[in-house]
C-alpha cells in the first residue's frame, strides 16, 4: 500500500475522483429543482403547497439523519462503505420518480434520495477533509461544494428544458439513471480515507487534538462558534428549501414559462458552485466570521427583494446574487466546523452540523407551505428572507475569529482564541465570550 500523504496535490487522483462523484451526487437533486412543484400540480392534481412541498420535509428529515449517522459512523463503517452504501439506496429514486402512479411514490423516492445524499454526500465531504489536510480544507470544501452545486444547476436547467421539449416525464428522469449508475461506479473507484487520518494525528502538535470532548448540544448551540455556524446552516437550508419548492410557483404565478424557470432555478446553485472556487480559498484565510456574516446577510436582503419585482431579468440578477451569498458560506459551514472541532470528532461533528443543517429543509417547507396557504407566497418570501438577515447577526454577535495556527499567541495576538477553546464543565469561557461580542470584524483565518 502506498505511504499516505497530506496535501491536495498529492492527492489530487483521489480527490478528483470524489469531485466527480459529488458532482453526481448534486445532480440527481437537480433532478427535482425545476420539475418537481409542477409535476405536483399538473400530473398528481395537489393545490396546497404545504402538501406539494411534503417531498422536501420528507428529504430534509431523512438526508438530515443520514448525516448525523454517516458522521457518526465514519470511523467505524468506513467513508467509502458509507458512501458505496448511498449510492445503492439511490440507485431506485429516477425509476420510482419515473413510473410513479400517485404522490406517495414520490414522497417515498424522496425517502431513498435524502439517505443517498446524506450518506453519499457526508462521506464525501469527511474524505476529502482527510486528505488534504488542515491547511487547505476551505479550497477542498469550496471544489466539493462547487462541484456538486454546479451539477445540481446543470441538471436543473436540463431536467426544465426536458419538460418543456418532451413533457414532465419520463424523459427528464432518464437523466437520474445514468447519473445514478455512473456514481455507484465511481464510488466502487475511491479508497478509503482512514490511514490519512491517521497520519494528521500524528502529525499534530502535542495537546492539539486534547480537550474536553463535544457532546450533541455543544456542536448544536453551546459552543459559541460551532454552534453559531450550526444555526446559520438550518437558516441557510431553510432559505434554500423555500426557493427550491415555491420560487418555480412564483414564478409561475408571474407568467413565466418553464424554460424560464428552469433558467432561474439554474442560476441560484450555478453562481453558488462556481463562487466556492473562490470563496473557498478564501476561507482559509480571512476570518470565517466575516465571510458568515456577510453571506447570510446578502441571502437575506436578496430574499426580501424579490418581494418588490416581477421582472424575468431582475430575478436572474437575484438569482445570480442569492447564489453568491451562499457560495460565501457554504464551503466556510464546512471548514469551520473542521477547524474548531478536535481530530477525533471531527467527522462525528460534521455529521451533527449537517443533521441540522438539513432539518433546515423541513422546517422552511413546513413553514413556508403553511404561510404562502394562510397569507400568500409573499410572506413566506418575507419571513424566510427576514430570519436570515436575524442569523447573520447571530453570527456577528456570537462568533470571535481564531489566529492562523503559526501566526499570533493564542493569549496576546488581536485575534486571541480562549484557552482550550471552550469547557464543557463550566457555564462560561475561560476567555470572557464578553471580549469577542461586541468586536469589530477582524481578518484573520
Amino acid at each position: 500500500m502506498t505511504t499516505p500523504r497530506l496535501g491536495l496535490r498529492e492527492n489530487w487522483h483521489q480527490f478528483s475522483l470524489l469531485v466527480l462523484v459529488n458532482a453526481f451526487v448534486g445532480g440527481m437533486v437537480g433532478l427535482e429543482r425545476t420539475i418537481l412543484p409542477r409535476l405536483a400540480e399538473q400530473e398528481f392534481h395537489l393545490v396546497a403547497r404545504s402538501a406539494i412541498l411534503s417531498f422536501i420535509v420528507v428529504f430534509g428529515l431523512t438526508k438530515a439523519v443520514a448525516n448525523y449517522y454517516a458522521g457518526a459512523w465514519a470511523n467505524t463503517v468506513g467513508r467509502r462503505n458509507l458512501l458505496v452504501i448511498g449510492w445503492l439506496i439511490g440507485l431506485p429514486v429516477p425509476l420510482l420518480l419515473l413510473w410513479a402512479p400517485s404522490w406517495g411514490w414520490v414522497i417515498f423516492a424522496n425517502v431513498l434520495l435524502g439517505l443517498n445524499q446524506g450518506l453519499a454526500w457526508s462521506s464525501t465531504v469527511v474524505m476529502k477533509i482527510d486528505l488534504v489536510g488542515p491547511k487547505q480544507r476551505g479550497l477542498a470544501m469550496g471544489l466539493n461544494e462547487s462541484a456538486g452545486y454546479l451539477a445540481v444547476a446543470a441538471t436543473a436547467f436540463a431536467s426544465g428544458w426536458l419538460a418543456t421539449e418532451y413533457g414532465l416525464r419520463p424523459y427528464p428522469f432518464y437523466l437520474g439513471i445514468v447519473l445514478a449508475v455512473l456514481g455507484l461506479l465511481g464510488s466502487l473507484l475511491v479508497r478509503d480515507t482512514r490511514h490519512h487520518v491517521a497520519l494528521e494525528a500524528a502529525q499534530a502538535p502535542a495537546g492539539s487534538s486534547a480537550g474536553p470532548p463535544l457532546s450533541f448540544w455543544d456542536v448544536t448551540w453551546r459552543h459559541p462558534n460551532l454552534g453559531s455556524v450550526t444555526q446559520a446552516g438550518l437558516v441557510n437550508n431553510l432559505n434554500d428549501g423555500m426557493v427550491w419548492g415555491l420560487l418555480p410557483l412564483l414564478l409561475a404565478s408571474k407568467g413565466f414559462t418553464l424554460t424560464q424557470i428552469g433558467t432561474v432555478a439554474a442560476v441560484y446553485p450555478a453562481v453558488w458552485g462556481l463562487g466556492q472556487l473562490v470563496t473557498g480559498p478564501l476561507a482559509d484565510r480571512l476570518c470565517k466570521k466575516d465571510l458568515l456574516f456577510w453571506g447570510m446577510l446578502l441571502q437575506g436582503a436578496v430574499l426580501l427583494a424579490m418581494l418588490f419585482t416581477s421582472s424575468y431579468p431582475v430575478f436572474l440578477l437575484l438569482a445570480g446574487l442569492l447564489g453568491a451569498g451562499t457560495a460565501l458560506v457554504y464551503p466556510t459551514f464546512l471548514a469551520a466546523i473542521a477547524e474548531y472541532a478536535p481530530l477525533p470528532q471531527r467527522a462525528h461533528s460534521v455529521g451533527i452540523f449537517r443533521l441540522w443543517r438539513d432539518v433546515g429543509y423541513a422546517i422552511g417547507a413546513l413553514l413556508t407551505g403553511i404561510l404562502a396557504d394562510t397569507l400568500g407566497l409573499g410572506a413566506a418570501l418575507a419571513a424566510i428572507g427576514g430570519l436570515t438577515v436575524l442569523s447573520s447577526l447571530v453570527i456577528r454577535r456570537r462568533m470571535y475569529c481564531l489566529p492562523a495556527p503559526d501566526s499570533v499567541d493564542a493569549f496576546t495576538g488581536s485575534c486571541a482564541r480562549p484557552a482550550s477553546t471552550f469547557h464543557l464543565s463550566s457555564t462560561r469561557l475561560v476567555r470572557p465570550l464578553s471580549s469577542y461580542l461586541f468586536r469589530p470584524l477582524l481578518r484573520c483565518a
